[in-house]
């Protein structure tokens, strides 16, 4: 949020006529494209800057247009440069910036004081402290660092990513002077995570702006500290969309879900219109907190919001929402309105389907995607092999395993590991499934030994059972259900002996075993381990263990 302004606060002397302002869509801008080359692309300077203007700035998304506008020009201007070099810093890859001023130098184009701040910017966004200090260097080179526009953008980025020090030197007498230079150090602070120091300089400011506010709203919110970030809030002037997200995120991810609605409704009461940065946090609320009645007012809202069509952002959120929460159904259902899907859209879904146990719906639906020729990635196996062990298809599990290494070229992550010692292990195939953890192409970690402590339990194997507890034991030995699990194997054996033996190392070793999981719920945890990230919460429902 602060890059932006920090742009924005460039002076923009462009006009456009009344012709160019009223292009806003990809259509018109095309149309009149059209009318340029018919009527000679490169004759009119005048028309050439505004259709760079317009593609790189003013459609959305219409950056990877305007790349391809401007390498038709024969002679770009400086301002031609300018405006592309600004639209690809906004962008999502900055770091075209880069090579086009490269490309600009290269053809000795002379910078001016608008040139660098666009290129700074992109160096910020990528952290690239290395370059931006050679871009530091050209700077000083062309004499523009007293220029308030650079000075300001240097001293964003030095204390962002580059040297704090550096940026506390820039900060002088002058640069005291300028509202931006007071947000950009205070930002710099906050986003290294010395929030001491951003708020006293915060604190020192002679006028805070919106900007500064909402750098330390968003400091104490992202740290947790919700009691600082809302003393904040109910302090400043005026807040903006930004405001209510950060405090919004803040709960969430806090885990404060109840505070997050409330704050929302709040928000509504102010007559603030929520965007989509807003909704995704309110549907993670939902999905973390397993509330599936404000999952769906929020999905009614999302509706409202994007006039019933759904980004691909919420629209994944939602399937996660409503699959993590047990409406398969509705998880469906958004599934198949979506206009536009992507590679997480379609694995939304499928492990959705995979762990609520619709293996053969998952797998259907991951080969459908391989024949439209999107092309799976690690999550997408991840589903499928939870779905193959869901469903008992070992041979299946198999190939797609394979699949993933040989045509695909994606090597297997401990997850993958973990679904295909799950897969074997539910089937029954212990001596496989161990003999596989042997060949791992790294060190199996608790989930997997634990994952086969419960395969030995289901299948009443004690020798294996015990030596998966012996590797358990090694990387955790307080964790009381794997003491459980083997003092179950040695008991369905009847080998009383072991059993009371393992009890009494638990017993030396001041291992209490705490009143909850079955053997259900922990291959609940482990399959949910293994198809979302570790961020991701459910609650599991504890049901009684299988001794006293």
């Amino acid at each position: 949020m602060i890059r932006r302004q920090t742009n924005d606060k460039i002076p923009n002397f462009h006009q456009r006529s009344s012709l160019w302002r009223e292009i806003t869509t990809f259509k018109k801008l095309k149309q009149i494209h059209a009318s340029m080359i018919v009527n000679g692309f490169n004759t009119s300077r005048f028309n050439l800057r505004e259709l760079i203007y317009v593609s790189a700035l003013v459609i959305p998304s219409g950056i990877s247009y305007a790349h391809q506008v401007f390498d038709q020009i024969t002679k770009p201007d400086l301002f031609m440069w300018n405006t592309i070099l600004r639209g690809s810093a906004q962008s999502p890859n900055p770091s075209k910036t880069i090579l086009l001023f490269t490309r600009m130098e290269k053809r000795d184009i002379p910078p001016d004081r608008y040139t660098f701040p666009f290129v700074l910017k992109a160096c910020t966004k990528l952290s690239w402290a290395n370059v931006g200090c050679v871009v530091h260097g050209k700077i000083m080179k062309h004499g523009f660092e007293q220029n308030t526009f650079a000075k300001n953008t240097l001293i964003y980025f030095h204390a962002n990513v580059g040297d704090i020090d550096i940026a506390s030197a820039l900060f002088d007498s002058s640069a005291a002077k300028q509202v931006v230079a007071w947000s950009a150090l205070t930002a710099g602070y906050a986003k290294r995570g010395d929030l001491g120091m951003a708020r006293k300089v915060f604190d020192e400011m002679p006028e805070k702006d919106l900007i500064s506010w909402n750098v330390m709203i968003t400091g104490y919110a992202k740290r947790g500290e919700m009691k600082s970030a809302r003393g904040l809030f109910n302090q400043v002037p005026k807040r903006d969309i930004v405001t209510w997200n950060a405090m919004i995120a803040g709960y969430v991810n806090s885990g404060l879900h109840t505070q997050a609605l409330e704050m929302f409704e709040e928000m509504k009461s102010f007559g603030e219109q929520p965007d989509e940065v807003t909704m995704l946090s309110l549907v993670t609320a939902c999905t973390d907190s397993g509330d599936l009645d404000v999952g769906e007012k929020i999905h009614r809202s999302v509706l409202d919001l994007g006039g019933g069509e759904l980004s691909i952002l919420l629209g994944n959120a939602l399937i996660d929402m409503y699959a993590k929460c047990g409406n398969i159904d509705k998880a469906f259902k958004i599934f198949n309105s979506m206009k536009e899907k992507v590679v997480t859209t379609w694995n939304s879904i499928i492990g959705g389907l995979a762990f609520h146990g619709h293996s053969d719906d998952a797998i259907n639906i991951f080969n459908e995607m391989c024949r439209l020729k999107l092309k799976p990635n690690d999550i997408s196996f991840v589903g499928v092999l939870v779905a193959c062990s869901h469903a008992g298809r070992v041979e299946e599990g198999r190939g797609y395993f394979r699949l993933m290494r040989e045509k695909y070229k994606i090597e297997p992550n401990v997850r993958h590991y973990g679904c295909m010692v799950d897969l074997l292990g539910r089937a029954g195939l212990l001596q496989e499934a161990f003999e596989f953890v042997d060949k791992m192409e790294m060190k199996p970690n608790a989930i997997i030994w634990r994952t086969l402590l419960g395969a030995c339990r289901i299948h009443n194997n004690v020798e294996l059972g015990r030596r998966a507890n012996e590797q358990l034991l090694k990387l955790r030995w307080g964790e009381s259900g794997d003491y459980v699990l083997l003092s179950n194997i040695y008991a369905s054996q009847g080998e009383w002996v072991g059993a009371q033996r393992l009890r009494k190392v638990m017993d030396d070793k001041g291992v209490r075993k705490e009143a909850a999981s079955s053997l259900v719920d922990a291959d609940e945890e482990t399959l949910m381990h293994f198809l979302f990230d570790s961020k991701s919460r459910i609650n599991v429902n504890k049901k009684p263990g299988l001794i006293s």
